[in-house]
């Protein structure tokens, strides 16, 4: 799994940090700023569902 954050669409909703605080942080601004882009195994499913939670959309996950 590999993240991919567009921080241009984010609109600081925090749904990524409350669900995968491992994974994702916010910078200064409020905007998303991953951890890490390569989750480790225990992470992936947390991950998947602040992709599901994001109200903008800004973050994607590549599954290869």
């Amino acid at each position: 799994m590999h993240i991919t954050a567009d921080r241009g669409r984010c609109v600081g909703a925090a749904q990524c940090v409350l669900v995968a605080p491992a994974v994702f942080d916010q910078d200064e601004e409020g905007l998303v700023a991953p951890l890490t882009v390569d989750p480790a195994g225990a992470d992936r499913p947390a991950v998947r569902q602040a992709v599901h939670l994001c109200p903008s959309s800004a973050i994607r996950i590549d599954e290869e």
